[in-house]
């Protein structure tokens, strides 16, 4: 039978945004970067927000391009002026979304993706009810350390203290709306493309979308 909406919830979808936030978070070793990555590749109209962060440069990144760097000063300043959509502190670091042009993107149809801890992901449901948040889970412990170890970066201590945090963090899994375990990774692609493409077609959306077409339909 045909529910007729209440006011509400006609303005409730009114004002959700064309286009859609992801917040895609993981412990550390999980993949959730590369399938970040691969996603990009093979979806149109989906970006990345580039953080803010207060840990040193890495070999082989781009100022800009994979975080804006900046000090702590800078970082605490942005903090005062309320720049921010999110910010945590990550083991000694400091990471922030910066809040300018998400919404333009959004509004203009455009998705798009943020990575960050569980802590940014609730500052954002706070802010921005409408994103959908994914939690990235590694196929098990060994895996993970095993994938911790394969990067050779980090000293023994620095991947138990890794290892612990990846604990903690799984912990918030059920604060998320959608689990992806990466063990096959060409699977665990396809349900995150899955989750987007179905996303795209909520009603909300396609009813901006295809207003055209529904009015010719309907006329």
């Amino acid at each position: 039978m045909y529910k007729k909406l209440s006011l509400n919830e006609m303005e409730e979808k009114m004002n959700d945004p064309l286009g859609t936030l992801y917040v895609i978070s993981a412990p550390s070793g999980a993949g959730k970067t590369s399938l970040v990555k691969a996603l990009l590749e093979k979806t149109d109209g989906i970006g990345v927000s580039v953080s803010h962060t207060t840990r040193a440069m890495r070999e082989g990144e781009q100022d800009g391009v994979d975080y804006h760097f900046v000090d702590k000063a800078i970082f605490e300043k942005m903090v005062e002026e309320s720049a921010f959509l999110e910010s945590a502190q990550v083991f000694d670091n400091y990471y922030g979304t910066a809040v300018a042009n998400i919404e333009a993107k959004l509004k203009k149809g455009e998705d798009v993706i943020l990575e960050i801890d569980w802590q940014g992901a609730e500052q954002v449901r706070k802010q921005m009810p409408y994103s959908v948040n994914i939690f990235i889970l590694p196929p098990s412990q060994s895996a993970l350390e095993e994938r911790l170890r394969g990067r050779g970066q980090d000293s023994d201590e620095i991947i138990q203290r890794r290892m612990r945090d990846a604990k903690s963090e799984t912990s918030h899994y059920s604060e998320f709306d959608y689990l992806v375990v990466n063990d096959d990774f060409d699977n665990a692609l396809k349900e995150l493309k899955s989750i987007v493409l179905a996303r795209r077609c909520r009603y909300s959306a396609q009813s901006q979308r295809l207003s055209a077409l529904l009015k010719e339909l309907l006329d």
